[in-house]
């Protein structure tokens, strides 16, 4: 068997409307995982007391 490590192909990132996935480095080991990025979907409004009737 031959000694040469084992490498992953480069993937392109993953897209979706409010999700991205990133491949990331190997580790020492050779894993290989997945970065997963969320982009916020609510707006936060600055809160105002109510009017008093």
């Amino acid at each position: 068997m031959s000694e040469q490590k084992k490498t992953r192909p480069k993937v392109p990132d993953g897209k979706a409307r409010y999700l991205v996935t990133r491949q990331m480095e190997a580790n020492e080991k050779g894993f290989v995982g997945y970065e997963t990025v969320w982009e916020s979907f609510h707006k936060e409004v600055k809160y105002e007391t109510p009017k008093r009737p």
